[in-house]
């Protein structure tokens, strides 16, 4: 504070001001102290060298007289008045009338009644910061619907608006003006006093009180150290009361100091000068250690039983808890007892008429294959069925997606570790290289021409060279993980959050061409066939025209987020969160099936054709993969490869090829079994139509150039009379081209 307003509020900050009269003739000595804005005190030192303090309320009026109440004073002191500071300050309503903060009367710790907190403003606020309900200055300004700001009291408790009389609904609040009455400069409220007009709510400036103005944002920091504001003694609730900066002379003047160890039973009471005295001969002062080391460990024995009764009373709860289930479970066993002995009965019934079935199917196969023995039918339709032949093994992390580049029969793999291995899936079955660039997931791979691009949880696209496997390019592509990667018509489509983003191929460069919006979550799932782009968010299927990029059918699924489509001659084929496979018509768009067994969510759809029938493959979080049967819609196959999900498929040349979590490849081949005896014109015409299966010089029977593995996973084994004829010559079938051959263990191929 500068030295001109020392001087000019020097008898404010030297504490507080004393009158002193003249001694009456009976040698008694009158002080009247001026303490904070609200109240003074007399003290009367009388000839016995005894002193009385006598508390005044001061009466709220336009002068700062002090006037004292007979009861306060027997000897008649006439009242005394202090000069009045002329005041430019404008005295307005309180902003806080409403407040949960109280001003308490003067001197006093307990509380009596809510009293509104004083506002002074040091200049006159403008009348645009005035609301027009209470023609104060906004309390939480908020706008309402028509426009104009109001209180937030006002307008809950108003219900039209005074200036275009509209129904009042708060929209927001009015931070702009909220912030420009916080820039005001108030008077603090321990230097106003209530004003003597008859407005309850109404302050003005106490010359007596803080002479400091603040801004009202600042108003609780300055206040609560403000030097007038009133405090207790610490020692002794019946010393006279004090302004906080007057706190520190009275505490070395107190005849009211306790020992410290009064709590243990001393009852030493007196001033500054015999308490330092009494220290030094206190006999609880050279045990304070000890005293103050069984103070905290009765503390911390407080705390634990604290902490026992809120754990016993946990417990309490738990142990009622588990008793209501305990009755709610046994109630649901005697009525689940009582639908088992329902079905009980019932399966009984439908038992024997499924013996009833079987005998007549029986009967049935009996009489077809004794037509088949006697070549009565002239085709048999094979059913194609998948052996795993080996591992790759040499990912450090779960493998989430695979493709292959079918001119140089490799295989790409992504994986967590950030990488993408090569494998040759043709001579060595060896990983001939590991591609590193990614700092993320290795999510999506796809290929066009000669490069390989794959999409990560880094957001990236890197552009590989298969020829040198080497990176040539990398793009930011997405703001959030890229999930699955497509290319058609030289363009590259790449899925993310709620957007498909379309890019024109040129040379090793990405050329963003469009944005694909109006997706509703995740695109996990794209697909390109003929001139059509087929994306998978949550519940929705988009078709998109790949010729303009315009969304032309959405079909609207159940189970959740679409994670995989396949796109067949005939069929939409797609898997869900929630275990299904549903299937479309491709020309109606109308669903015609949902495909149930899986029991995890399906990662990974993938299709292989032939020119009788189609087969859908399946992996599951389940951990298996299925075989569907487009021509029926029935799954003819389940194998268990994997030791984790199933998260990824890919096909070439009749080869199946799966990743998982367990962080391994597998690798299955197409296999034709015949079961039973097949004429040797069907059985060749069937074989020779797939051109799959060749015969060798020694009658064995070969597929895709690798030797067929029959007892891999233990899906199939010969038998009836085809296994005793193979037994006893397997030769003799060669004339009849049977696909059979002798077992050979799977195999693991390493990095």
């Amino acid at each position: 504070m500068s030295s001109n307003k020392n001087a000019r509020y020097n008898r404010f900050s030297s504490g507080t001001t004393n009158i002193t009269t003249s001694e009456n003739t009976n040698g008694t000595r009158m002080e009247t102290t001026f303490g904070p804005a609200y109240s003074a005190v007399t003290t009367i030192t009388k000839a016995d060298g005894t002193n009385t303090f006598k508390q005044h309320r001061r009466t709220p009026s336009s002068s700062s007289t002090l006037t004292y109440s007979p009861r306060d004073e027997d000897d008649g002191m006439p009242p005394i008045s202090t000069p009045r500071r002329s005041d430019s300050a404008i005295s307005v309503r309180s902003l806080h009338s409403e407040s949960n903060m109280s001003l308490r009367s003067t001197f006093s710790l307990h509380e009596e009644e809510e009293e509104p907190e004083p506002l002074v403003f040091a200049e006159q606020p403008s009348v645009k910061l005035c609301c027009q309900l209470c023609c104060s200055v906004f309390k939480d300004p908020v706008i309402t619907t028509c426009g104009h700001t109001f209180c937030r009291r006002c307008a809950l408790t108003s219900e039209k608006c005074p200036v275009d009389n509209a129904k009042l609904t708060v929209v927001v609040n009015n931070i702009a003006v909220a912030e420009q009455i916080g820039e005001l400069f108030i008077h603090c409220k321990y230097g106003c006093r209530p004003a003597a007009s008859s407005k309850p709510a109404a302050f003005e400036v106490d010359p007596r009180g803080c002479p400091f103005t603040i801004k009202l944002s600042a108003r609780k920091d300055h206040e609560s150290s403000c030097d007038y504001r009133p405090v207790r003694c610490p020692n002794n609730p019946s010393c006279p009361p004090l302004l906080k900066m007057n706190l520190e002379a009275h505490l070395k003047e107190c005849e009211h100091i306790k020992c410290p160890h009064s709590k243990y039973g001393c009852t030493f009471i007196g001033n500054q000068d015999t308490y330092e005295t009494h220290l030094e001969t206190c006999k609880f002062e050279g045990l304070k250690e000890f005293l103050q080391q069984t103070d905290d460990r009765f503390h911390e024995m407080q705390v634990a039983m604290a902490q026992k009764d809120q754990e016993i009373a946990f417990l309490r709860s738990m142990l009622g808890k588990l008793s209501e289930k305990i009755d709610q479970l046994e109630k649901n066993l005697e009525l689940k007892f009582d639908v088992l002995d329902e079905n009980q009965s019932k399966l009984s019934e439908d038992l024997m008429e499924f013996r009833r079935d079987a005998s007549m199917l029986n009967d049935e196969l009996s009489h077809i294959n004794a037509r088949l023995n006697m070549g009565i039918l002239g085709s048999y339709d094979p059913q194609q069925i998948f052996k795993c032949k080996g591992t790759f093994v040499g990912h450090q992390g779960p493998v989430w997606c695979l493709c292959v580049y079918s001119i140089g029969d490799l295989l790409f793999s992504g994986s967590s570790d950030k990488t993408i291995k090569v494998w040759d899936t043709c001579t060595t079955y060896k990983c001939q290289k590991t591609l590193e660039g990614h700092d993320g997931i290795v999510l999506a791979l796809c290929i066009q021409g000669n490069k390989l691009y794959s999409g990560s949880a880094d957001c990236t696209i890197i552009v590989w060279d298969i020829q040198n496997l080497q990176k040539v390019n990398t793009i930011r592509a997405h703001d959030n993980p890229v999930c699955t990667l497509v290319s058609s018509h030289n363009m590259l489509f790449s899925g993310s959050l709620k957007a498909i983003k379309v890019w024109d191929i040129v040379g090793t460069e990405l050329k963003l061409k469009k944005e694909l919006t109006g997706l509703n979550h995740w695109v996990r799932a794209l697909v390109a066939s003929q001139n059509y782009l087929y994306s998978g968010s949550y519940q929705t299927i988009k078709i998109w025209d790949i010729r303009n990029l315009e969304c032309v059918h959405v079909l609207q699924t159940s189970g959740g987020s679409v994670y995989s489509i396949a796109v067949t001659n005939h069929h939409i084929v797609c898997g869900t969160y929630e275990n299904l496979i549903h299937v479309w018509d491709i020309e109606t768009k109308e669903q015609v099936r949902t495909l149930t067994g899986h029991v995890g969510t399906v990662y990974a759809l993938a299709v292989i054709s032939t020119p009788d029938q189609t087969k859908v493959f399946s992996a599951s979080y389940d951990r298996s993969l299925r075989v569907w049967s487009m021509d029926n819609m029935i799954c003819t196959q389940t194998l268990l490869r994997h030791q984790g999900s199933v998260t990824a498929l890919a096909v070439s040349r009749g080869r199946l090829f799966s990743g998982a979590v367990d962080s391994t490849v597998k690798v299955g081949f197409l296999r034709l079994l015949l079961d039973g005896l097949v004429s040797s014109s069907t059985g060749t015409r069937a074989l020779n139509k797939l051109g799959a299966v060749f015969k060798q010089g020694d009658g064995s029977q070969q597929v895709g150039g690798l030797t067929p593995d029959i007892g891999c996973c233990g899906c199939w084994k010969p038998k009836g009379k085809l296994h005793k004829r193979m037994k006893r010559s397997p030769q003799s079938l060669s004339q009849q081209s049977l696909p059979w051959a002798p077992v050979s263990p799977p195999q693991v191929w390493t990095c």
